[in-house]
């Protein structure tokens, strides 16, 4: 019986995990560069944590169960609840405003489909402490960073930007009664894009149920709404309505952020897209995803504010902005932009031993490279000249280490190139300087005239008495 990894869960071959490792990468570079510190917390966690923030209607998406000990655990979906955990255990401790980040594993039961498994690499990056818009602007700068880090330009994606406080105040501007009625009006509007006129006028009706707002006009003015792409466009529909006077204080702080945006250099890839509110409940404010603008349309990231979540979570009151960003469907979009570099995991060195008798010569010499920190391998039994190259060039080994009785009783070691098949013999002595340079700046052509083909003049480039 062969076993299959379960629906959603994918395996990393060595070259799958080199591209993971090279995304990664990136994700950290961009993080660090903007001053973030890296986190992590465990995969399992009490499942009350996630309903907490969510619900109990979240379980149905969880791997959740109860542990031997009669906890009622859950694998995470997210970071995000985890991170408010750490955060309000040492509120008082840390130095403000807390910048981190965290590249963690979650999972999700749900059902699988392109750019979404049940199990998934998530980047996380988060401002803690900082109530200000400047908070939102930096977040936001290093979403695009962490994309363009890859080469992704304007062309490729953009930062839809929407605010729920805004959408606040427009709702109770129409007459939306209260925030309970108004959380549910937003997860129609959520739904905008994805659902036919007749099934979001069926959902408005059950939103705005108990109150005297006629569904179909409330679902026509929202798409009024959602039509605004411009700060001026949005100042220009509140000023011709009464009683919007929060609402246009509110476009005050979007005059902000947009110009620190601009000031950060990211400003072309922002638009104003108002039917971005994030399903998530706990968001507060400007919220904001990462959307591709080639193949199929994905979004990329997604973030905002959650200013309540750390007090909702046990913590003290603490505003928060961040965003997530999933390998998957940034892969697929990398692959389809030919943007992911071709990934050699490869040995600097493989080193050649031709005769036990010198096996034990070498292998010292093996050892001092990798404490010098170079990378190298080696054959495990004897075997053939010919085979053994061919074996150092399947490695992807640039470079081979030829160790053969003629080479040791010289005290020297052949450096041979497998792509130009030339090769040099160096002294032993300062190896490892010497192979540090020839990784710099390659092996070097050497005229031996008088070569006599047994190797014993040094340096040789011949080729011919392998």
């Amino acid at each position: 019986m062969q076993f299959k990894s379960l629906p959603g869960f994918r395996e990393f071959y060595p070259e799958d995990c080199a591209v993971r490792n090279f995304i990664f990468a990136r994700w950290r570079e961009s993080a660090r560069r903007f001053g973030f510190q890296e986190w992590d917390a465990p995969a399992l966690e009490p499942l009350e944590l996630f309903t907490e923030k969510s619900g109990e209607e979240i379980v149905s998406q969880l791997f959740n169960f109860e542990d031997k000990g009669g906890r009622k655990v859950s694998l995470r979906p997210e970071m995000t609840p985890s991170l408010a955990r750490l955060v309000a255990a040492r509120a008082g401790s840390l130095r403000h405003p807390i910048k981190w980040f965290g590249i963690g594993e979650n999972y999700r039961y749900e059902k699988q489909q392109r750019g979404r498994l049940r199990a998934f690499y998530q980047y996380n990056a988060d401002i803690l402490g900082e109530p200000g818009c400047a908070a939102d602007a930096e977040i936001i700068a290093l979403c695009v960073e962490s994309l363009h880090a890859f080469g992704l330009s304007e062309n490729d994606f953009c930062i839809r930007l929407s605010d729920r406080t805004l959408w606040f105040l427009f709702l109770e501007n129409i007459g939306v009664p209260d925030e309970a009625t108004a959380v549910k009006v937003l997860s129609v509007v959520d739904k905008l894009e994805r659902v036919a006129h007749e099934g979001l006028v069926e959902m408005m009706t059950a939103a705005l149920a108990g109150t005297p707002l006629d569904p179909a006009e409330t679902l026509a003015t929202v798409r009024e709404f959602v039509a605004l792409k411009s700060l001026d466009a949005l100042n220009a529909f509140f000023s011709d309505r009464s009683g919007a006077e929060k609402a246009l204080a509110r476009l005050e702080e979007w005059k902000k952020l947009l110009g620190l945006l601009e000031a950060l250099g990211v400003g072309a890839f922002v638009r104003t897209d108002l039917t971005i509110v994030r399903g998530l409940a706990y968001y507060t404010g400007f919220v904001f995803e990462a959307f591709q603008l080639v193949g199929e349309g994905r979004a990329l990231a997604g973030g905002g504010r959650y200013d309540k979540l750390v007090k909702k979570l046990g913590g003290p009151e603490m505003p928060a902005v961040g965003f997530g960003m999933g390998d998957v469907t940034l892969r697929n979009l990398l692959e389809q932009q030919t943007l992911l570099p071709q990934i050699v995991d490869a040995p600097d060195f493989y080193a050649i031993i031709l005769g036990e008798e010198n096996r034990a010569e070498a292998l010292s010499d093996v050892a001092v490279l990798r404490d010098c920190g170079f990378r190298v391998e080696y054959a495990f039994k004897d075997g053939k000249f010919g085979k053994l190259i061919q074996t150092a060039e399947q490695t992807g080994a640039r470079y081979a280490l030829i160790y053969g009785t003629n080479e040791l009783a010289l005290g020297v070691v052949k450096v041979r190139d497998t792509q130009e098949r030339r090769e040099i013999a160096f002294p032993r002595e300062n190896l490892a300087g010497t192979l540090a340079e020839i990784l710099e700046r390659g092996l070097p052509v050497i005229e031996e005239p008088h070569c006599r083909g047994d190797g014993s003049c040094g340096h040789c480039t011949c080729g011919k008495h392998e």
